[in-house]
């Protein structure tokens, strides 16, 4: 069985998932998976992915689990009372074999009881893969790179207050690897590394659980406020209105940085803690930040900046260089951990297509991110938010 324990997922699922409880309990959701990666064949792997699946929804939360999440100063009574009596619902996902499509995962359901399904499935789909086409994995090799990572890190002392945190799970290799990934990290680097999103391994082994809001959160908003134009700004108010203050870390690329900074306005460089970035050019996406912080009276020296799309280790301390001492600074790495022994890691995504009914989409700063079925909702969203439309996608 991969996934032994429902916290085997990512922080900011139950974060989110809290909000659901207390404001959108009643929302309808539907998610698709995508398999970017070229000439790869999922097909005949669907009939095991399926058997996870179905074991997946078999767990209930553990007693010593709840105390753990009931522990963290954010979570409140009435959800882990919630968590209690949680399960997933088989019915509620369609695995079929389709060719022309590398396989269909389709999600739906009530948000509430869908939510937690992303992140441990893609980790199922990964893992059933690279069990079956890699038989005898080169453990050795992910060692030797994970030790180089290391060094990089840990040996020259300007990079002594350089910190990263495992944002793995989705797209790891195994289980197995990602556990030793993590203890690695942990016993090598000390405080450099400064926890994981994933939550069973926060818990197990002592780290600090990482995560505040994912694009899903934002994207639903598209449908649940009371204007489209005003959707992102009414995700960051409901939010505030949540944790009042706690895990103010905002995310900025469903609608590009233009967007963004256009919605993220002194109020809100006020209240929240930092910003995160998940697509586009990393260095210009921080220049425009720390600029956009000193413009709205906010010392950006107070204010952290998290790195967290596609990095590696060398573009990690570029970013440190860049930008150290004229922000805080926060690093999540994922693949390149989790999944760096020699093949090619898969690139698969599950992402909300639909709220309510309505259609919902991202439009980031990287334009192969963005993920809707419904071009005409794709162009009026680009309208309201103002953003062209790019060539690739015409």
């Amino acid at each position: 069985m991969i996934i032994n324990s429902l916290l085997d997922t990512d922080l900011y699922k139950f974060t989110m998932m809290q909000v659901v409880l207390h404001h959108f309990p009643a929302t309808h959701v539907e998610y698709r998976f995508r398999c970017r990666t070229p000439k790869v064949d999922l097909v005949p792997y669907i009939d095991e992915i399926r058997d996870e699946v179905r074991q997946l929804c078999n767990l209930r939360f553990k007693e010593e689990e709840l105390e753990y999440l009931r522990r963290m100063r954010f979570i409140k009574s009435d959800f882990i009372d919630f968590l209690a009596l949680f399960r997933l619902n088989e019915k509620s996902i369609r695995i079929s074999p389709s060719p022309k499509n590398n396989g269909e995962i389709d999600i739906k359901g009530p948000w509430l009881h869908t939510i937690l399904f992303e992140i441990p499935v893609l980790a199922i789909v990964n893992e059933v893969y690279f069990r079956n086409t890699q038989r005898k994995p080169e453990y050795e090799t992910g060692r030797e790179r994970l030790r180089e990572k290391i060094k990089l890190l840990a040996t020259p002392p300007e990079y002594s207050d350089c910190k990263i945190a495992d944002y793995g799970t989705r797209r790891r290799f195994s289980k197995q690897w990602h556990e030793e990934v993590v203890l690695t990290l942990k016993e090598r680097l000390g405080a450099q590394f400064a926890g994981t999103s994933n939550v069973f391994y926060a818990m197990k082994h002592g780290l600090r659980p990482l995560g505040t809001m994912a694009h899903e959160y934002l994207q639903a908003c598209q449908a649940l406020g009371p204007r489209l134009r005003d959707s992102q700004i009414f995700g960051f108010e409901m939010w505030a209105k949540e944790y009042r203050g706690d895990l103010g870390i905002a995310l900025s690329d469903v609608y590009g940085m233009k967007a963004f900074l256009r919605d993220f306005d002194m109020y809100f460089c006020k209240l929240f803690d930092g910003a995160r970035h998940d697509s586009g050019d990393p260095f210009d996406w921080g220049e425009r930040l720390i600029r956009h912080y000193e413009e709205n009276r906010c010392d950006p020296r107070t204010k952290i900046l998290v790195f967290s799309d596609a990095l590696d280790i060398p573009k990690v301390l570029q970013l440190y260089q860049r930008f150290r001492g004229r922000c805080q600074l926060a690093f999540g790495v994922g693949t390149n951990l989790t999944n760096d022994l020699g093949y090619q890691p898969l690139q698969i995504v599950i992402k909300m297509v639909r709220c309510n009914g309505q259609p919902v989409a991202k439009l980031s700063d990287s334009p192969g991110k963005n993920m809707c079925d419904d071009r005409a909702y794709l162009a009026y969203l680009r309208q309201v938010f103002g953003i062209e439309q790019p060539a690739d996608e015409s």
